[in-house]
């Protein structure tokens, strides 16, 4: 199984840049998409950005043109960096990661597995 592991969060004033990076480790076949997440408080969780193992990208309308979504196939890892923060863009940042699982016979699929999150506070 992979395990996530968020780093990088914490309190920037407005305008302000901060980068929140995700180290996937353990055992398991591979990975295939890998994103950032958030979730403010009193809200439900919403997509940021997803990046294909092929490169890939998607960015929610609300962080375009201000984050910059990368990752290091051979290293495993992901990374957000983060321009122009805004108050709204206040949340805990959850990295995620589609896992292959599977076998020749029955097939292969993907689970989707979570870091524990990384708070980042957009304030003055």
């Amino acid at each position: 199984q992979v395990q996530l592991v968020e780093s990088g969060g914490g309190l920037v004033q407005p305008g302000g840049s901060l980068r929140v990076s995700c180290v996937a480790s353990g055992n398991f076949i591979s990975i295939n998409d890998m994103g950032w997440y958030r979730q403010a408080p009193g809200k439900q969780r919403e997509l940021v950005a997803t990046i294909s193992k092929g490169g890939s990208i998607y960015y929610a309308e609300s962080v375009k043109g201000r984050f910059t979504i990368s990752r290091d196939n051979a290293k495993n890892t992901v990374a957000l960096q983060m321009n122009s923060l805004k108050p709204e863009d206040t949340a805990v940042y959850y990295c995620n990661a589609e896992e292959e699982y599977g076998s020749p016979d029955r097939g292969y699929r993907y689970v989707e597995r979570w870091g524990q999150g990384t708070l980042v506070t957009v304030s003055s």
